[in-house]
């Protein structure tokens, strides 16, 4: 079977960062951008604890699909299964420096993030429990101050 193309991507030497994971055109006219948002570097660094990622998933997708300004945009904001980071999937033709500034937006209000975690009830959540605050704070924190404040924050995916 043919490999799809995220899995051509060399996971030995990627860095965390954002990157354009796939760009979408459909007859209609309308693109679809697929982002890779890289919070640890794979197989180098720990995955993400999953409590946390789960957190960071509630909080994150809450953010952003009630930001005014990306209205309709965000589609979906989720995991990924290695744990190394998460996907944003937007309508639109956006580039990583055109999203620099929402994630940047993102990982400070989940940083900063206090109180009840939207959708961690029963009803609203398969496995309400299985959130961690404190740790997903702590991985936001580090992933804004040591990557997407860096100037140098790689956009490209290696060789």
């Amino acid at each position: 079977m043919k490999k799809i193309p995220s899995f051509t991507v060399n996971h030995l030497t990627l860095r965390r960062g954002i990157y354009l994971s796939r760009r979408d055109s459909y007859l209609d006219g309308e693109t679809i951008t697929t982002f890779d948002i890289r919070m640890t570097e794979p197989n180098r660094q720990p995955a993400i604890d999953g409590a946390a990622l789960h957190t960071i998933e509630h909080l994150a997708a809450t953010y952003l699909r009630n930001r005014e300004d990306y209205e309709g945009d965000v589609i979906y904001w989720g995991p990924m299964g290695c744990r190394t980071g998460n996907y944003l999937v937007m309508r639109g033709d956006y580039t990583p420096a055109e999203i620099l500034p929402l994630m940047r937006d993102t990982m400070r209000f989940i940083a900063e993030f206090e109180g009840d975690i939207p959708g961690a009830t029963p009803r609203d959540c398969g496995n309400y429990s299985y959130m961690d605050l404190s740790e997903a704070r702590r991985q936001a924190r580090r992933y804004l101050d040591e990557v997407l404040l860096d100037p140098d924050m790689p956009t490209e995916y290696p060789e």
